[in-house]
Order: C-alpha cells, then sequence, then structure tokens
C-alpha cells in the first residue's frame, strides 16, 4: 500500500473512533441552558437559576457577579438600580453542578445573552454575548421532586447595604417562585423572614414588611411564577 494512503486510512479510522466514543459517551446529569432571572443595582448584581421539577434544572442557585467588561457592568447595574422590571439571562449551555460548593472544577466566567424581559417570552436582547464573572455562589440546593406542603414561604436576604432582597426557598411541591426588591437601613440584620402561605397565591407587600420586622420598604415583585414549579 502507498504511504500516503496508508497514513489517510489510518486517520480516517481515528477519527471515526473518537466520534463514535463521543456518540457514546454519557449525557452529564447538569449539563443543559441554565436560564436565570437577574435582578441587583449599583450595590451589587445577582442571578436566580430558574428552576423546574426534573433534571437537569431540578435545583435552585443564587449566584453574585459582575460583568467582564466594566463599561457594560456600569451601564447594567444603572439600568436595574431601584427598578423591580423583569431581566433574564439567557447563559450558554454548561454544567450546573460546576457552581457547587467544593466542586472539582468550578465554573467561574460564562458567556450569556442579557434579555430585558423573560428570554422564552418575547423579551429583548440588550447585551448579547455578555462575559458573566461569577463573583459568589449564594445558594445551590437540589430540590426535591416529591410531593411536599409547608405552611409557610421562608425567604433569604440579599445584598448587605441598603438595597436589598427577597428570595423564597424552594421547599414544595407544588411551589412558586418569587423575587421582591426592597430598601432597608444599611445596618439592619441579614435574616431569614417567614410568612404564611395562602396556597401558591402570592404574598403581599404588607406581610412580607411586617415579617422583616425592621423599618423597610418593599419597592416590589420582581419575578413570580409557579408553572414550573407544579
Amino acid at each position: 500500500m502507498i504511504p500516503a494512503l496508508k497514513k489517510a486510512l489510518a486517520l480516517l479510522c481515528c477519527s471515526v473512533s473518537l466520534t463514535a466514543n463521543a456518540a457514546d459517551a454519557p449525557a452529564k446529569p447538569t449539563w443543559g441552558e441554565h436560564g436565570m432571572a437577574m435582578f441587583g443595582g449599583s450595590e451589587g448584581l445577582y442571578a436566580s437559576h430558574l428552576p423546574m421539577l426534573h433534571a437537569p434544572h431540578d435545583y435552585q442557585v443564587l449566584l453574585r457577579f459582575h460583568l467582564a467588561d466594566a463599561r457594560q457592568d456600569a451601564a447594567l447595574r444603572h439600568r436595574l438600580n431601584g427598578k423591580t422590571a423583569l431581566w433574564t439571562i439567557a447563559p450558554e449551555a454548561f454544567e450546573l453542578d460546576r457552581l457547587a460548593p467544593g466542586s472539582s472544577h468550578p465554573l467561574n466566567q460564562f458567556k450569556a445573552d442579557l434579555v430585558r424581559g423573560h428570554f422564552e417570552k418575547n423579551g429583548k436582547t440588550e447585551y448579547r454575548g455578555a462575559s458573566v464573572v461569577v463573583d459568589s455562589v449564594l445558594l445551590f440546593r437540589q430540590l426535591s421532586v416529591a410531593p411536599a406542603k409547608n405552611a409557610t414561604a421562608r425567604y433569604v436576604q440579599i445584598g448587605s447595604g441598603k438595597q436589598r432582597f427577597l428570595v423564597k426557598e424552594i421547599d414544595s411541591r407544588p411551589d412558586f417562585e418569587h423575587i421582591v426588591a426592597f430598601d432597608s437601613r444599611a445596618d439592619a440584620p441579614r435574616e431569614t423572614v417567614s410568612v404564611d402561605k395562602q396556597g401558591l397565591l402570592q404574598p403581599s407587600d404588607a406581610a412580607l414588611t411586617t415579617a422583616l420586622g425592621t423599618p423597610a420598604h418593599v419597592r416590589g415583585t420582581v419575578y413570580f411564577s409557579t408553572e414550573d414549579l407544579r
């Protein structure tokens, strides 16, 4: 056999073998396009994974982040500051468990489109292919798919200055996602608060203000949804 032809056939066989091995490789359990609700302002930017009660999206995850492009980062903070309008993140596909504490291969940065409105519901892309830098993972927990019912809704506080947010812990099935913006004293403790649940109804601003127990002004809801947690 001509040496050049022999070499070409060897390379072809190697390529076919690699393709077959890639096709046979098991799918990674948390690989996917993990959309997020985005909120924040001058004091910080945050993202909340939009979970579902099935793999690979059955995790509640909260991030603090900034944009690698300093001008984009400043512009985004300015546009979100003091507002409750919904923005979402449509990221490139990645393994969600790379955001887990102690991950052997942590995800420090990813590309994403930043969308005013919901990226699956006619939202408008404002920043395409932005580089999102993960500063810290504030919450990472896998959700149970078993039916469950809790009489109270527990909210974690996000933010340490005057500009803060409440994010509901997902702990029931069915349940709801709820992100609320409020203003607080800068020195107020950042504690978990609870309100009585009325089925899947959105808790009122008044109930949340009372639960906070310190002088606070609830600016309104950033995101509320029940459709993916039934």
